[in-house]
């Protein structure tokens, strides 16, 4: 039976991908400060027997784990964020997770981040983690001269793409896997799969009209044809109608003219693609539209649908889905609650594909 560990577990996308490789473990620790976080894991997985609220109060067990997953919040490092890297306070939690590794040894390790890591301070930052995290080696080519702190561990860094293992999300995340130097430290990452699910997969059926946009965001988003400025008043019932109808759209009614600042000044939506309603007064925003494929699901999750010509947030469940979580999770949460969870999980595919790869034995 593995043992096994996390901080920054969220709602457990590691548990279920252990979960769904038909793992034996025991569960050591989780560690995670939101309470409604927590209400959903306990939900599903019942409460750790410890199960810390904060990485800098949880004790770091004597016996060395065989797996420790860590995500350190991702805003100091995203690109959507302000890019104070290590400057900020939760950029140092990765240190917080470095000393773990130092004094438990674990065999291998996890780290999973956002893409933004890699282009910080220049690159910098995240050298400055693979040194301190691979003291042997990185990507199979040895280290001559080690950080003064790195701990000694064979690391493999790759940035993996929901969309590409069997998640119709354009999902773009970086993980680190470390190697204790007494184990087999021969590792590759998951090769690219064709995508077979599209993103009109994991819609529901039947939708509550509270999901629909309402009349005043659909202003902002649907683009206006020359002398044709719709009020919301003229929708009689935007969760009911077809709004193409009222913004003079092309009559076989194929698809939605959705604002963006390219040369047409609009992308084509049509069913079965995602719409992006972020930030909806922006006028250079580009790129709201998911051609058959959801955009990166964030905090937020302000992502639509066309569902029969008229628009759709996604629903909490679909966005679960799009995290590659089973429909057997639940949560008692709030919606906001629910679509914050999902967009600061991590896609569990991803994490099957990668535990696949480790010799566990």
């Amino acid at each position: 039976m593995l043992r096994v560990g996390s901080d920054f577990s969220g709602v457990g996308a590691f548990n279920q991908s252990l979960m769904r490789l038909g793992v034996e473990f025991e569960e050591v620790f989780a560690c995670d400060m939101d309470k409604y976080a927590r209400d959903t894991f306990i939900h599903n997985y019942g409460e750790p027997k410890y199960y810390p609220t904060n990485v800098y109060d949880r004790e770091i067990p004597s016996d060395s784990l065989d797996i420790y997953m860590t995500s350190p919040p991702c805003q100091a490092f995203s690109l959507a964020g302000k890019r104070l890297g290590k400057d900020d306070k939760r950029g140092v939690l990765f240190f917080n997770s470095h000393e773990f590794i130092q004094v438990n040894k674990p065999r291998f390790f996890i780290f999973e981040n956002v893409k933004g890591l890699l282009s910080d301070d220049g690159g910098k930052t995240f050298q400055e983690w693979v040194n301190m995290l691979g003291g042997k080696s990185v990507n199979g080519l040895p280290v001559l001269f080690a950080h003064d702190d790195a701990v000694p561990y064979h690391v493999y860094w790759k940035v993996l793409n929901a969309k590409h293992h069997g998640v119709p999300q354009n999902r773009e995340r970086v993980f680190l896997i470390g190697i204790r130097d007494d184990s087999d430290n021969h590792f590759q990452f998951p090769r690219e799969e064709h995508l077979s699910k599209r993103l009109k997969d994991v819609l529901e059926n039947d939708v509550d009209d509270k999901y629909f946009l309402s009349a005043e965001r659909i202003q902002y988003l649907i683009r206006h044809d020359a002398n044709k400025n719709i009020l919301t008043e003229d929708i009689p019932n935007e969760s009911k109608t077809c709004i193409a109808c009222y913004y003079k759209q092309p009559r076989d009614c194929q698809y939605l003219k959705i604002k963006s600042a390219t040369a047409k000044g609009y992308e084509e939506a049509r069913e079965g693609d995602s719409i992006n309603f972020s930030v909806l007064s922006s006028e250079t925003r580009r790129g709201r539209v998911g051609k058959g494929v959801a955009q990166t699901l964030d905090t937020g999750c302000n992502q639509a649908t066309i569902d029969e010509f008229r628009i759709r947030r996604l629903t909490p469940r679909e966005c679960f889905r799009l995290m590659d979580f089973p429909d057997t999770f639940t949560w008692k949460v709030s919606d906001s609650q629910a679509y914050k969870q999902a967009g600061n999980s991590i896609v569990v595919s991803c994490l099957v594909e990668i535990i696949k790869r480790l010799d566990l034995r």
